[in-house]
């Protein structure tokens, strides 16, 4: 049996490297070390679809194919992720697939990143201003727009300010999943079934 996740980001080459690095050494910390699904870095969100469909369709028996996406609006019901890309995105299901082989990062990459303030501390410095973030509590219903504004803004002042790309992948792999499971039921799924797959 075989594990492979289709992630969303890196545009570039060498982002999709640095993409690949940042949820692996999150994911490591996680528990993962030894046991890591394979990570394909797919770009846009209908790369990540189109890249997962066909693995889907060229899987062998037990293999587990999943893809991890930003939900990009806040989901009714996390184990619904069909529903949700279907009424967002309308991505129809391949026969035969599950809720559990969509993963989301609610509602994007960037709440993680904000969830785990001490991370952004070490990362920052006392240049980032972190009453400009986000509160921690109900992080997943806010707008991704609002999420992702706000961590720019906390860090303008600071010499590497926040962008996507190389310097959130950076960000991504520093992030400490106990953290991120305290506030994000989102990361919560996504290490349940992990663990329960692999």
């Amino acid at each position: 049996m075989s594990a492979h996740l289709y992630v969303e980001g890196g545009e570039s080459k060498e982002d999709q490297i640095r993409c690949r690095e940042g949820f692996r050494k999150l994911f490591e910390k996680a528990g993962f070390s030894g046991k890591m699904p394979r990570l394909s870095a797919c770009g846009g969100r209908g790369s990540v679809f189109d890249d997962f469909k066909t693995a889907y369709a060229l899987r062998k028996v037990g293999d587990y194919i999943a893809m991890l996406v930003d939900s990009e609006d806040p989901v009714g019901d996390l184990e619904r992720t069909w529903d949700h890309l279907k009424h967002r995105d309308q991505c129809d299901k391949p026969v035969g697939a599950t809720d559990e082989q969509v993963l989301f990062m609610t509602t994007c990459m960037e709440t993680w990143i904000v969830t785990d303030r001490r991370a952004l501390q070490e990362h920052y410095g006392h240049s980032l201003q972190e009453n400009a973030l986000p509160p921690l509590t109900n992080l997943e219903s806010r707008d991704r727009h609002e999420v992702y504004d706000k961590l720019v803004h906390a860090s303008r002042n600071c010499s590497n300010a926040y962008s996507k790309g190389k310097r959130s992948f950076e960000l991504l792999a520093k992030l400490d999943p106990a953290v991120l499971k305290q506030h994000l039921p989102s990361f919560v799924r996504v290490d349940r079934i992990l663990k329960a797959k692999l």
